[in-house]
């Protein structure tokens, strides 16, 4: 029998680890086949990790580990965290948990900090940081959107820049805007309602609303986009699958001095009519490895939704490769059939 013992040194972080009604213990046990149990003494916990196989109890000491950092940062550790820890480990990333650090992007209304939750965030963020235009391209659910505002609302908080500009193509998905009531800002308004969910929870409503009357904030169908030249601006270009590959360029080319711009998609969702290259998709070829642009690839792990939206973004892309192969072997077949046929038409003259 193997064992470790992790020396809790925070009041209160056996608990969070172990979870309400010891849930998240019940998940290590289960995924690293080992039992876990709370000692207590004079000198503070300890938790000891027992199993038969020694990499199974060093998996679980790393997670444990993980866990008991993350306990010092956050009221509540959910199964969603212990199961990205598990994910990362059993794939044998787990040294890259130590990337993901206490940085604070921004505070929303309620005081509740927004950070990246997965290393993948953390790497977009650090990327947006870094450069001067940024794709990140991903699964729903991943924080593409919500992490670029709340990067956004940290430059103007620190005058960075001198607003924040949000776009996104108003393509519709199974619905006619000519079929919604009202003028053509209100027909617009639900394809930019993300935009301003993320912008209330950083700022506020009240906030919000005073800065889009002194044009601080601006949000707008990228057709609005054109003829512009975009100075002293974050500028964030939600759901750029739906841009065409020339409204990706003139997106791009509106960029001015002093500015920053985040494009935000995914391929796999694109709703532009069958036969229309996405824009994104374009993007992604064409500038990839041109300095001061970086391209960050988000996966169903970075989904800090749900759990149900992981599994779902799982099943469609496990249909879609076999979808793949299918129809390689159909293609395989007829290309063999027609071989055949000509071979026999030969012999037969």
């Amino acid at each position: 029998m193997n064992r470790k013992i992790i020396k809790i040194d925070q009041v209160g972080a056996t608990a969070k680890i172990f979870g309400s009604f010891d849930s998240n213990a019940r998940l290590i046990e289960d995924h690293f086949s080992v039992t876990l149990r709370n000692r207590e003494s004079e000198a503070g916990d300890s938790i000891v990790i027992e199993g038969e196989r020694e990499e199974n109890v060093s998996g679980a000491a790393q997670c444990i580990a993980y866990l008991h950092e993350l306990s010092g940062k956050t009221d509540v550790i959910g199964e969603q965290s212990v199961k990205y820890a598990i994910d990362m480990i059993l794939s044998g990333e787990g040294t890259s948990l130590a990337e993901l650090g206490d940085e604070c992007i921004c505070l929303t209304t309620r005081g509740k900090p927004v950070k990246a939750k997965t290393v993948g965030q953390k790497q977009y963020v650090d990327l947006i940081t870094r450069n001067t235009i940024v794709l990140g391209v991903g699964p729903a659910g991943t924080g593409k959107t919500f992490l670029a505002v709340a990067m956004a609302v940290r430059a103007l908080r620190e005058k960075k820049i001198n607003r924040i500009i949000l776009t996104r193509p108003a393509i519709e998905a199974g619905e006619k805007l000519g079929f919604l009531p009202g003028d053509l800002q209100s027909k617009i308004d639900p394809y930019l309602r993300p935009l301003y969910d993320a912008l209330y929870e950083m700022l506020g409503v009240e906030t919000y609303q005073k800065m889009v009357e002194k044009g601080v904030i601006e949000i707008a169908p990228l057709a609005y986009m054109r003829g512009r030249t975009l100075d002293d601006s974050f500028i964030i270009l939600d759901e750029a699958q739906n841009a065409t590959p020339e409204q990706m360029k003139m997106f791009l080319t509106r960029l001015g001095f002093n500015s920053k711009a985040v494009v935000t998609g995914d391929i796999t969702q694109t709703d532009l009519p069958r036969g229309q290259k996405s824009g994104l998709a374009s993007a992604v070829k064409i500038l990839s490895g041109i300095d001061d642009i970086g391209i960050h690839y988000f996966s169903e792990r970075d989904v800090v939704r749900h759990r149900l939206v992981q599994k779902i973004i799982q099943a469609y892309e496990k249909y879609d490769r076999e979808q793949e192969r299918k129809d390689a072997e159909r293609r395989a077949a007829a290309a063999v059939k027609l071989r055949d046929a000509r071979k026999f038409e030969k012999n037969e003259k």
